[in-house]
């Protein structure tokens, strides 16, 4: 018997064994959530360098340079330094030494140059004079928004038309303009040698599927390929896997088809199941044991996914012993929401953790936008990554600066924020506006009768009107904050051309400003310094933060303590998933992926008040918000426990259903047919389409447009 230098055994799981020693042929490894698939690519590199493979021909693709560095770097310090000589790294950089030796026979000459990001903006910006725009056009995309639509839809493989009528409806009327810009775009760069990041994954492909000498060489000289987070490939990037194998079948592929969550990159979840039918007689191996979580954690993240309509079935299981129930939380309302979580955040530090072992995730940024507003308010420092912290980006600045001069006339900077907002208002007559104010103690509403106005500071006459309204009698914080935003839109929308997202945010102050009798007060807890931002000074190991992220920026990630936050319909899952059935699911994935980060505790929290009929400016349609995720809802009994904000005990939200109909008897699944008619106390009268599973109906309304619905948690009745 052949002994190796390694002890396998000793170091993985048999599912692990079996993926290091199968050296030969296609084999997809599906690895569930903290189930090990760095150390068994780690491991697997180890064992082909063992067995004589030489390490430049081994083929490591991840998406970043950093994670196969990682990954080789530790090969190496396993038995055999050679294993840093593997070649590792990213399909573009993969795609950028192939061009430069094989791309003359595309017709590019070796030589040829990379736009990164900023020299694409810098391009397309030049060449936009070309369309000949006609004068006074000034909601024409700005150059980044440009690049993100060229860029996408490349990515995607669609045509800008599509892909603008999917993600940037605002920007329609410009379709054929873009259109242009993408050919003018096309012909600079064949003129001028140039290839961006696009380009490079395009061209590979193309390459390796056109020219059959460059992709034997490319087999011969990589005669074992392995790829990690195959879940979140694209197609162009799949092919590419398949054309480099297409020789000698020795290809690994490692994912998890649960934690694809990047469609709005092009990432495709069904490369994972396509994987078998482009090499057939693929073998099939799965990481199921998990490494980080209690079993209690797994059976809820097990349960999330049996739901969906497609998935590898995996069972995540732990030898770790204990571990409570996940807890579902009613809050009642936002406001009790965050303070919920910052009791909970107490309760774990009293109990002896630190605060960086405790992570409270979210569906989009400005979810947290309450509870920063709390843990500032009781000093409780955090971190945020995904998206901006609320009162740091720049148009939540703009807006509170509108209302910080009416409470404190002499801020300079606030002033100059709101002035120089205005058309023809620069720094220096911002600054000569600002000193006639405070020599005359000047208030806010006597604006319009500073004595430099003329013609070209008529601009200024919109802020005179909103200042004199806002002056008068004295206004509620709510009816301040509404009368400012829609002062602030037409100028939001000018500035940003993803004003959507912003306008989504500016609105949850809204609700915010509600809660307060006087506009100080309101500014005052909203304006706080951040926790954080005294302690620059203070030594690096002395600093101990929560963390507060999306979902996705928590990807990868672990904590003891996980908190998610607004597990409600219409948050998570966000409105805008039930436009289409395969949103929805990547949104369960979402779930998923959230749940799987939680190590020994995990919390949802919903306010169960919330629900009503709101309207969704991202969607620009009406969502109604019907209490718990049904993502939660539906979980089998036994999974979580409920507890109530009110309580602080232990209750069944079923029990009393406020809003959703009740479930469906055994018998008959759903009183339902093809072609019913039906009304929704949302979205009004509609058809019934088809039917997932046994519980989830798609209608089509017809003012409300395509909604799929959960027929345990929604009230549809037949018209």
């Amino acid at each position: 018997m052949t002994t190796h230098p390694i002890d396998y055994p000793r170091f993985l799981n048999p599912s692990q064994f079996e993926a290091v020693m199968t050296l030969e042929g296609p084999v997809l490894v599906v690895a569930g959530a903290g189930s090990g698939k760095t150390r068994t690519l780690v491991y697997r590199v180890a064992r082909l360098v063992e067995t004589g493979v030489a390490p430049e021909s081994i083929l490591l693709l991840t998406f970043t340079r950093k994670a196969a560095m990682e990954m080789l770097e530790r090969a190496a310090g396993l038995a055999d330094p050679r294993c840093r000589f593997v070649s590792g790294g990213t399909f573009h950089a993969l795609a950028y030494r192939v061009l430069r030796q094989h791309g003359e026979r595309l017709g590019f000459p070796p030589g040829f140059t990379i736009l990164d990001r900023s020299d694409m903006e810098e391009v397309l910006r030049s060449l936009i004079p070309d369309l000949n725009l006609p004068k006074g056009t000034n909601r024409f995309p700005k150059r980044a928004t440009l690049a993100n639509i060229l860029s996408k839809a490349a990515n995607l493989e669609q045509s800008v038309d599509a892909f603008m009528e999917e993600e940037y409806g605002q920007f329609l009327e410009f379709v054929p303009e873009i259109r242009r810009l993408t050919d003018l775009y096309g012909r600079y760069k064949r003129e001028h040698a140039l290839m961006d990041y696009d380009d490079l994954l395009i061209h590979l492909r193309k390459l390796l599927a056109e020219d059959v000498e460059t992709r034997q060489l490319l087999g011969r000289q990589y005669s074992h390929i392995m790829v990690d987070e195959y879940q979140d490939t694209n197609a162009i990037q799949a092919d590419t896997v398949s054309w480099l194998a297409h020789e000698h079948r020795n290809v690994v592929v490692v994912g998890d088809d649960s934690q694809s969550i990047y469609s709005f990159r092009g990432a495709d979840y069904r490369n994972m199941f396509a994987f078998p039918k482009r090499f057939p007689g693929a073998r099939i191996i799965k990481l199921e044991e998990n490494y980080r979580s209690t079993q209690p954690i797994l059976n809820l993240t097990n349960a999330v996914m049996a739901q969906a309509s497609e998935h590898y079935t995996k069972c995540l299981f732990t030898r770790r012993e204990g571990g409570e129930k996940p807890a579902v939380i009613d809050t009642r309302t936002e406001p009790e929401q965050a303070l919920t979580v910052c009791r909970l955040i107490r309760q774990e530090m009293d109990a002896g953790r630190s605060q960086e072992e405790i992570a409270v995730l979210f569906r989009a940024a400005y979810h947290s936008f309450e509870l920063e507003a709390e843990l500032t308010r009781q000093r409780l420092p955090y971190i945020k990554y995904g998206g901006f912290k609320f009162l740091e980006s720049a148009h939540i600045k703009d807006f509170l600066a509108h209302l910080r001069v009416l409470v404190n006339p002499e801020e300079a900077v606030s002033w100059s924020r709101i002035l120089c907002m205005v058309k023809n208002i620069g720094q220096g007559k911002s600054r000569s506006i600002f000193e006639w104010i405070k020599a005359n103690r000047i208030t806010p509403g006597k604006l319009s009768e500073w004595p430099g106005m003329g013609k070209r500071e008529q601009g200024l006459r919109p802020l005179c009107d909103l200042m004199q309204q806002l002056s008068g009698k004295t206004p509620s914080p709510r009816k301040a904050v509404e009368t400012t935003l829609d002062y602030y839109t037409p100028v939001l929308k000018e500035r940003y051309d993803d004003y959507p997202r912003r306008l989504k945010e500016l609105q949850q102050l809204i609700p915010m400003a509600e809660r307060y009798q006087s506009l100080r007060s309101f500014l005052a807890d909203l304006v706080l310094d951040p926790p954080n931002s005294s302690l620059d000074a203070e030594p690096e190991q002395d600093r101990s933060f929560l963390t507060l992220s999306t979902v996705h920026s928590a990807k990868g990630l672990e904590w003891p303590v996980v908190i998610v936050i607004w597990v409600m319909e219409g948050r998570f899952p966000s409105a805008r998933a039930y436009r289409n059935p395969m949103e929805l699911e990547e949104e369960r994935r979402l779930m998923y992926v959230a749940a799987t980060r939680a190590m020994d505790r995990l919390f949802f929290c919903y306010p169960g008040q919330e629900y009503q009929q709101t309207w969704d400016t991202m969607g620009g349609g009406p969502t109604y918000q019907s209490g718990l995720s049904s993502f939660i809802g539906a979980l089998p009994d036994g999974v979580v426990a409920f507890e109530s904000a009110r309580t602080s005990g232990r209750f069944d939200p079923f029990s009393k259903p406020r809003g959703k109909a009740p479930e469906p008897e055994a018998a008959s699944p759903h009183p339902f047919q093809s072609g019913d008619r039906v009304r929704h106390p949302a979205f009004g009268p509609g058809v019934v389409s088809r039917f997932f599973d046994d519980d989830k109906v798609e209608v089509f309304f017809s003012q409300a447009g395509r909604k799929l619905l959960h027929l345990g948690y929604t009230t549809l009745e037949k018209i």
